[in-house]
């Protein structure tokens, strides 16, 4: 059966792309979107919550809440 499959892949091999390419690609698309998200999130949302939390602290009195 695996010499069959593989005979098979060797004839068509838009279905081995499609077979085997697709995953990958998906997987690596995946991988990027993550590592975009989180660099967004440490480089660009810390940041900003950093500084607004950092002016809150010495800005911030009890008579004005």
């Amino acid at each position: 059966m695996l010499a069959a499959l593989a005979r098979l892949f060797v004839l068509r091999p838009f279905l081995t792309m499609a077979i085997l390419g697709i995953p990958i690609v998906i997987l690596i698309a995946v991988g990027l979107i993550t590592i975009i998200a989180l660099k967004f999130v440490v480089f660009v949302v810390l940041p900003i919550c950093l500084v607004v939390w950092v002016l809150r602290k010495l800005f911030w009195t009890r008579e004005n809440p």
